[in-house]
């Protein structure tokens, strides 16, 4: 479906052009003759931009932007200014105007506007499906666990939800560190706000930049437009920097000017701005021998750590595996739609044993995987593919080996020959320990080609 412009504009010429070359652009548009006349068609049409001359008859494109914000619309107002009215259009801008397009109108300038403007729009879009609904998802009794250490980081959230100071969560990889960072965020007075998560190591330092701040067109190859980066688009919500430990030099400068000035560059733009968005950065690293090697500045890692959450790793609270285990258990019901409904004794004391190197993720990963494989309603010790010592491999080594390929044929295959091992190839006893029959349990054999000698 194109996306639908309203022109505002009392121009006969103006408005006949918009009608010729908009369409072959790929948009909709629609045209009217008067503020009064746009107004009554919002709600109608639902345009995605509103392109508003400053001078009508009756209620000017000043008044008409005004109404429009009052009415909190989302349409995106573009104003058509003369030269002589620029300190008109600098007062649009201020008012909520997305930007300005002076007369005599250039059209390579207008589509490259529309396209910056849709653009973001996107974005936006993408920010507000991610925050849809997540107040709930992370409400603070949706948070599992009664370790010690978990209540004390309960009793951080609940200060950290009046106020806006910057917060480092530090803790191994798969500890639920961001499930913290939208805990603190979602339950604050800034819930409606975006909340944006960045995985600082997905992406190279000058992209990340970009992302983060912004870019000019032109800035650098493939920069065809300005971009607004995730500091201006987040607003007064959070942006959430995962894995802070592995930036580089030149982004930890402009980051520390972030969080001291409250202001940052675009990439390619010669001045800057600003930015109310609370910061959240979270790392498995550690940051003190990273400042002592001189890769990590140590201003900014004192800016970063106004206040500091340590989150254990889940082998430091095994006694929160079973409430774990069901509240992730519920999760992938409703994501799977199987009706996996609870996990055996001799299973719960399994996944108390693990370490868990990969932490809450790992555990979260592994009863994905058994409640593929069980086939009725309870996890058993034989559906679990785990790296514990007593199957006869170490922890990290085997939650490596588990990931190399997580297809269903595999993992089944990978299962079915560990147990095998386990039972010294005795078909009955594995047949037993998987639940399955032992013709099931042949044809899975010769289907995998697996080791029965």
């Amino acid at each position: 479906m194109n996306e639908r412009i309203l022109l505002v504009d009392d121009d006969t010429s103006i408005r006949e052009t918009f009608e010729i070359h908009l369409p072959t652009e790929g948009y909709d548009v629609t045209t009217a003759e008067t503020a009064e006349a746009a107004l009554s068609l919002l709600t109608e049409l639902d345009p995605a931009i509103m392109i508003a001359d400053v001078r009508l008859p009756g209620m000017d494109g000043i008044e008409l932007l005004g109404k429009i914000r009052e009415a909190g619309d989302d349409v995106d107002v573009i104003i058509i200014t003369a030269h002589e009215d620029m300190q008109t259009a600098v007062e649009a801008m201020k008012a909520g105007a997305y930007d300005y397009l002076v007369k005599p109108l250039d059209l390579d300038e207008l589509d490259l506007l529309l396209e910056r403007c849709l653009g973001e729009r996107s974005l936006r879009r993408r920010v507000r499906h991610l925050s849809a609904g997540a107040s709930e998802a992370h409400a603070l009794d949706r948070m599992v666990g009664r370790d010690p250490a978990m209540i004390e980081i309960y009793k951080l959230i609940g200060v950290l939800v009046q106020n806006r100071a910057t917060v480092l969560i530090r803790g191994e990889t798969g500890t639920g560190k961001e499930c913290i960072a939208r805990a603190i965020h979602f339950n604050s007075p800034y819930a409606d706000e975006p909340f944006v998560a960045v995985n600082c190591t997905a992406l190279p330092e000058t992209l990340l930049e970009a992302e983060l701040f912004g870019h000019t067109r032109g800035a650098f190859t493939g920069a065809v437009q300005n971009r607004k980066g995730y500091f201006e688009v987040a607003g007064l919500g959070t942006v959430f920097l995962d894995e802070i430990g592995d930036t580089g030099p030149e982004f930890q400068s402009k980051l520390l000017r972030v969080l001291e000035e409250g202001e940052f560059h675009p990439v390619g733009a010669e001045h800057p701005r600003r930015t109310r968005a609370r910061v959240i950065a979270a790392t498995h690293r550690p940051l003190e021998e990273l400042t002592a090697a001189g890769t990590f500045r140590d201003d900014l890692y004192f800016r970063l750590k106004v206040v500091e959450i340590q989150v254990p790793p889940l082998r430091e609270r095994r006694e929160d595996i079973p409430l774990l285990a069901d509240h992730l258990l519920a999760k992938i019901r409703h994501k799977m739609h199987r009706e996996v409904l609870g996990i055996a004794d001799e299973a719960l004391t399994l996944l108390k044993s693990y370490d868990w190197p990969g932490n809450v993720r790992e555990l979260e990963n592994s009863l994905t995987r058994a409640a593929v494989l069980a086939r009725g309603p309870i996890i058993g010790r034989g559906h679990l593919f785990l790296g514990a010592p007593e199957l006869g491999s170490g922890g990290e080594a085997a939650s490596a080996a588990n990931a190399q390929d997580d297809t269903l044929d595999a993992v089944e295959a990978a299962h079915v020959q560990r147990v095998l091992d386990r039972t010294g190839r005795n078909k009955r006893q594995t047949a037993r320990i998987l639940e399955i029959s032992r013709p099931r349990l042949d044809r899975l054999i010769e289907k995998h080609g697996l080791s029965i000698s």
